[in-house]
């Protein structure tokens, strides 16, 4: 069964990303709303889904913890076979939802059925468990990928990010004195809105890349 797509952006856009949600948090939550309007406004369509386990708690099913990531993979082909996109299609997501696209990402590509990857807060560890890595597959990524990074995501800093094997593919960009959510602190200088914005711009100019 094909997910509800949820779309947001100009519908002659030059390039769409489908966006899966994190773990916690539905495809329109405050941050995913929030991130597809300052995507569509760097000119970039979205179309948002939800995995299975999410969509049932609207139905009032009880919450229950999102399966393995390996285990939604499925579930993000069949989101992708379900995508139309005048120009080309990147995968990603939020957190969780970015994680399981980078699983599936490399086939997809080689297939040509998608243009790169874009992981927003991609979960490297769980906080507090550096030693629990989640960064093997990424090592050999084929697929041209771009990942937005809040300098202090408690999944994996800017310090710990360095110190990881990526593949050449890979693109790691860091918003400023950002958190999971890419949120700075006020005392920062840094505002939410403007780490939004500026995550978008590199999605932009990454999905331009992959159009040259």
């Amino acid at each position: 069964m094909s997910p509800a797509l949820l779309e947001t952006g100009p519908g002659d856009a030059a390039a769409t990303l489908l966006l899966a949600h994190g773990a916690g948090a539905p495809m329109d939550s405050d941050w995913m709303d929030g991130m597809a309007a300052a995507l569509a406004g760097a000119g970039v369509r979205t179309l948002r889904f939800e995995f299975a386990y999410m969509a049932a708690r609207r139905t009032g099913a009880p919450a229950r913890p999102p399966p393995r990531a390996e285990a939604l993979a499925g579930e993000y082909r069949a989101a992708v076979a379900a995508a139309r996109s005048a120009g080309p299609l990147l995968i990603g997501g939020k957190s969780m939802g970015g994680r399981v696209a980078s699983l599936v990402a490399d086939e997809l590509f080689a297939a040509g059925r998608i243009a790169g990857l874009v992981c927003l807060g991609y979960p490297f560890h769980p906080p507090g468990r550096p030693e629990r890595l989640r960064t093997a597959h990424l090592a050999t990524l084929h697929a041209p990928a771009l990942i937005c990074q809040g300098e202090r995501d408690p999944f994996g800093t800017r310090a710990d990010v360095a110190g990881y094997r990526l593949s050449p593919a890979v693109t790691p960009v860091f918003l400023p004195d950002g958190d999971h959510d890419l949120r700075p602190r006020r005392a920062s200088g840094h505002t939410h809105a403007g780490n939004l914005a500026a995550a978008a711009r590199h999605v932009a100019a990454f999905a331009a890349a992959q159009r040259a």
